[in-house]
């Protein structure tokens, strides 16, 4: 068990350690792949009484889920049939929306995140 606070390295800053509520990160440091570490964080989240957002509204859930990496080849197995060409490995993001359930609300943030998507990239 560590008992001192790492030295700041990659995207890593001692500066910005605190205290937390109902969190769990479980990592492989040296950046090597392995379904462990989803294991893991699964238990995690079973092991949590309380998370941040837990009993906020308990009809939809309480939003704690697992930030994990994708392989890029899944990807590429998905869009290379669609004729989709992906950027290289590390050049592009993926993010999940959640739309509203009213179909002229949906169309109209489409619309607008599209546009914003066409001036970022």
């Amino acid at each position: 068990m560590r008992t001192t606070t790492p030295n700041k390295q990659g995207l890593y800053d001692p500066q910005w350690e605190h205290d937390a509520c109902g969190i769990g990160a479980v990592v492989n440091i040296s950046g090597r792949r392995d379904h462990a570490i989803v294991e893991h964080g699964k238990q995690v989240l079973l092991n949590l009484m309380h998370r941040g957002a837990a009993g906020a509204d308990e009809t939809t859930g309480d939003g704690a889920g697992i930030l994990l990496q994708i392989p890029h080849g899944f990807f590429r197995a998905v869009t290379d049939p669609l004729g989709y060409q992906l950027p290289d490995p590390k050049q592009y993001g993926v993010a999940m929306v959640f739309l509203p359930r009213m179909k002229s609300c949906a169309a109209g943030a489409k619309r607008c995140s599209s546009s914003w998507l066409a001036r970022t990239v």
